[in-house]
C-alpha cells in the first residue's frame, strides 16, 4: 500500500517537511518530532499511551568507541509532549546481552533493575518495562501505538485471522502477553520467522511498526492504522446497527448538562468514600451512541483490552439505574436510588480483587468506580485529579472505539479477570504509583472564587491553585476572564461569567463547577466594590448596590453553595473577604462599612448553623490593599485621600504608616489569608483573620 499525503481518511498526517528539515540529520529529534505528531492524534494513541525510540551511533565516552545506542520514551512519559528530558538512552548491546542472565517468565520483574546498568546517557529518564520491546528488535525507528482500529483488531476473537486478512504475510501476530522482557524475545522471535514484515500485533494490546528513517516509520504507522481503519469502515453494520441499535433516547443538549449538574455532586460524595475525586462530564456523540445501545448490558460489563485503558478507568464502569429524564431535585431520594449500586459496584471490586489477588500482592486499591455512565445523558469520571479524570474519559471512549471496531469484524473480547489483575496489581506499577510526588494540601478540592477577574480574586484563585486546588474562577466582566483563566494551565481552573446579584447567575455559575470538576469545596466571596461618601451625599442607589453585591451576594452564594456540598456530605469552606471597616468606624463610610459589617456577622450566623455538617466559615478581612486592587481604580481612591486630606498617590505610604507593622497589604497577603482559612486552620470556624499589618482598633478581642 503506497499512500500519499492526502490520502489518509482515519489519521491525521501531520508532518512538516520544512520543519523536518530544520532538524536536519539529528535522528534523535526527528524521532521525538515524529512522536509528538503521533501523539498529537487520539485515534492513535492517547495521553501516556505507547511508546517510541530510536537508534543512533554515538561514541563511547570510555572506550572512544563507536556504539549503537538506543533513545526511547522514558517511564511516565507521552508521546505527544515527549521531549529529550523524557526519554532514556541505553547501549542497545548491553541490552539484548541480557538475554544471557533471564531467567524466565517467573522472574520477568527483577530485569526492570538490570536496565539501568544498560544505560548510556546520565540525564536518562527511567527506563519502561516496553524497552526491550524496542531494544530487541533491530531497526532504526520503531513505535509502539495503541491505535482504536488496531486494538479492535487485536481484541476481536479471531484476531489472527482478521490480521492475516487485511495484511497477507506483510505483519505479524502474536497473542496477549503482559509487557516485559518475555514479551520482548516474542517479538524477537516472531520477526525471525517473519522476516521482511513490516510490523506486529499484539493481541488485545497494540502495534508494532517500523522503518529505517523517522519519516519511513511515521509513514509505516498511518497507512497499517488506515488499512485497519478501512476494514472495519467496511464492516460497520454489516450484520446489523451498530451495537445492536440504539434502546434510549438521548435528551437534549442542554438537558443532558442540566441533569449531569444536579447528579455530579451527588456521584462525586460516593465516589469520595475513601478519599475525595474531581470529576470530569461528556456527552460525546460516541459515549451516547454506545450507553443508548441494547449491548451496553452485554459489553460494558466486559471490562476494557488494552492494558493502558484499564490502568486508568478501572476493570469495568459502573452504569447507573436512573432514567434520563428522571427528577433529580430530590438528592436524598436520588443518592438513596443509586448508592445500592456503588455499594455492589465495591462489592463486586472487593470480589475481584480476593479471586485474582497473590501473597506478594499490593493492599486493595479505591473499590469506587472511575466510569459512570448515565444512559440519554453521557458519562462521568471520577479519579484524584482533573487532567486524570479527563484522561480516563479519553481513554474510556478509546475503549467504546475498540468495542465498536470489534463487534463489527468479529466479536469483542476483554482480557481474563486474572491477566487483567496482574496488570493493575503489577508491583511495578505499584512502585511506580509510589514514586508520584506527593500531594498539595488543597488537592482533590475544588475552589470557586467571585471577583476573580483581577486583583484580590486573581491572587486567591493563584494561591489556591499553586496549593493543589481546581479553581472556578468567577466575575462580571469576560475579558478580564479570559485573561484570568488563561494564566493557568490546562485542567486547572475553569471560568464563567456571575454576576452575584442575580440569583439565576449564581446557580449557572455552580452548574459549571460542577460539570468541569464534580462539585465544590470552597467558595470564597471576593467580589466587591467601595463607595466612600459621606452621609449626606449616600443616595439610595449607593447603599442598595452595596448590599446587593456584597451581602445579599454572599448570602445567595453561600445558599446555593451549601445545597451543592450537602448533596456532596463532605463538608467544606464558606470564606468571605470583608474589610476593617466592618469593625473600626470611620468618616464617609456609610454604607460600605455598614455592608461589610454585615458580611461579618452573616459569617458568624452560617458558621452557627453549618458547623454539625462541616462546613465551615471564616472572614478574612484586609485593610488598604491598594496596589493590583480593581477597588482603588477609581473614585474610591480619591474619597479616601480626600477623607484623609491627602494626595491619592499617597495612599499606599499611608495605609502602611498607620499599621502596627508598617507594611504595604498586598493581595497576595489576602490570598494567604484565605489558604489559611482552609488548609490549615482546620479547626476554626465562625473566625475573623486580620490580615491588616495589624490595626489596634479593630482587634477582634
Amino acid at each position: 500500500m503506497n499512500q500519499t499525503t492526502t490520502d489518509f481518511k482515519h489519521v491525521d498526517y501531520l508532518w512538516d517537511d520544512d520543519h523536518a528539515a530544520s532538524l536536519g540529520d539529528d535522528q534523535v529529534s526527528l524521532f521525538l518530532y515524529r512522536s509528538n505528531i503521533l501523539g498529537a492524534d487520539l485515534r492513535i494513541t492517547n495521553f501516556g499511551g505507547g511508546n517510541t525510540s530510536c537508534k543512533t551511533i554515538e561514541k563511547d565516552p570510555l572506550t572512544g568507541e563507536e556504539v549503537e545506542i538506543m533513545w526511547v520514551k522514558g517511564s511516565g512519559g507521552d508521546i505527544g509532549t515527549l521531549t529529550r528530558d523524557g526519554i532514556a538512552g541505553l547501549y542497545t548491546k548491553r541490552l539484548r546481552n541480557l538475554k544471557q542472565v533471564y531467567r524466565g517468565i517467573e522472574h520477568e520483574d527483577e530485569m526492570v533493575a538490570l536496565f539501568n546498568h544498560c544505560i548510556y546517557d546520565l540525564d536518562s529518564r527511567a527506563p519502561s518495562i516496553d524497552t526491550p520491546l524496542h531494544g530487541l528488535l533491530p531497526f532504526k525507528h520503531i513505535d509502539h501505538l495503541h491505535p482504536d482500529a488496531l486494538i479492535a483488531v487485536a481484541a476481536a476473537k479471531d484476531s489472527q485471522e482478521i490480521t492475516r486478512e487485511i495484511w497477507g504475510d506483510t505483519m505479524g501476530w502474536i497473542p496477549w502477553q503482559r509487557p516485559g522482557f518475555d514479551l520482548g524475545l516474542q517479538l524477537e522471535k516472531c520477526l525471525e520467522e517473519n522476516p521482511g514484515i513490516r510490523g506486529i500485533v499484539l493481541g488485545g494490546h497494540g502495534l508494532f511498526t517500523w522503518g529505517d528513517t523517522s519519516y519511513e516509520c511515521y509513514m509505516n504507522s498511518l497507512e497499517v492504522i488506515e488499512q485497519a481503519s478501512e476494514y472495519i469502515e467496511q464492516r460497520l453494520g454489516q450484520d446489523g446497527p451498530v451495537f445492536g441499535g440504539q434502546v434510549v433516547d438521548s435528551l437534549e443538549a442542554e438537558k443532558r448538562k442540566d441533569q449531569a449538574a444536579l447528579l455530579a455532586s451527588v456521584l462525586r460524595g460516593l465516589c469520595s468514600s475513601e478519599q475525595k475525586m474531581i470529576g470530569h462530564f461528556t456527552d460525546d456523540d460516541r459515549v451516547l451512541e454506545f450507553i443508548n445501545s441494547k449491548d451496553l448490558s452485554k459489553l460494558a460489563p466486559l471490562g476494557t483490552s488494552c492494558p493502558d485503558h484499564f490502568l486508568r478507568t478501572k476493570i469495568k464502569p459502573l452504569v447507573l439505574n436512573v432514567e434520563p429524564g428522571a427528577d433529580l431535585s430530590d438528592y436524598k431520594a436520588i443518592r438513596e436510588q443509586i448508592e445500592s449500586q456503588f455499594v455492589e459496584y465495591r462489592k463486586d471490586y472487593a470480589a475481584y480483587y480476593e479471586q485474582c489477588k497473590h501473597p506478594d500482592s499490593p493492599d486493595m486499591r479505591d473499590p469506587n468506580p472511575v466510569v459512570i455512565l448515565y444512559p440519554g445523558v453521557g458519562m462521568f469520571t471520577f479519579a484524584k485529579n482533573k487532567q486524570t479524570a479527563r484522561v480516563a474519559s479519553e481513554f474510556y471512549i478509546n475503549a467504546i472505539n475498540v468495542m465498536r471496531g470489534a463487534e463489527a469484524i468479529s466479536e469483542y473480547t476483554a482480557l481474563p479477570r486474572q491477566e487483567a489483575f496482574n496488570i493493575e496489581y503489577w508491583l511495578l506499577e505499584e512502585a511506580k504509583l509510589k514514586r508520584q510526588p506527593p500531594e498539595k494540601p488543597l488537592s482533590r478540592r475544588v475552589a470557586l472564587i467571585t471577583g476573580a477577574g483581577g486583583g484580590i480574586g486573581k491572587a486567591i484563585a493563584d494561591k489556591l491553585a499553586a496549593e493543589g486546588a481546581n479553581v472556578v474562577l468567577t466575575d462580571v466582566v469576560e475579558e478580564r476572564l479570559e485573561e484570568a483563566h488563561s494564566s493557568f494551565k490546562r485542567d486547572v481552573s475553569s471560568y464563567v461569567l456571575c454576576d452575584v446579584t442575580d440569583t439565576a447567575s449564581i446557580e449557572h455559575a455552580y452548574k459549571q463547577a460542577c460539570l468541569a470538576f464534580g462539585g465544590v469545596d470552597i467558595i470564597v466571596h471576593s467580589a466587591g466594590l467601595a463607595i466612600s461618601k459621606s452621609l449626606a451625599d449616600t443616595d439610595i442607589k449607593d447603599w442598595d448596590l452595596l448590599q446587593n453585591v456584597l451581602v445579599k451576594g454572599q448570602f445567595a452564594l453561600a445558599q446555593a453553595g451549601v445545597a451543592i456540598m450537602r448533596k456532596q456530605g463532605f463538608g467544606g469552606d464558606l470564606v468571605h473577604i470583608a474589610s476593617k471597616n466592618g469593625l473600626v468606624s470611620g468618616p464617609n463610610n456609610v454604607a460600605y462599612g455598614t455592608a461589610k459589617a454585615a458580611q461579618q456577622h452573616m459569617t458568624r450566623l452560617l458558621a452557627a448553623e453549618l458547623g454539625a455538617e462541616k462546613i465551615r466559615v471564616n472572614t478574612v478581612n484586609p485593610d488598604g490593599v491598594i496596589v493590583g486592587s480593581k477597588i482603588w481604580e477609581g473614585e474610591w481612591a480619591e474619597g479616601r485621600a480626600k477623607a484623609y486630606g491627602i494626595k491619592v498617590e499617597d495612599l499606599p505610604a499611608h495605609y502602611a504608616k498607620r499599621n502596627l507593622l508598617q507594611e504595604i497589604i498586598l493581595p497576595e497577603d489576602i490570598a494567604n489569608g484565605v489558604f489559611a482559612a482552609v488548609a490549615i486552620l482546620d479547626k476554626t470556624t465562625g473566625g475573623i483573620i486580620n490580615v491588616d499589618g495589624g490595626m489596634a482598633n479593630a482587634f477582634v478581642r
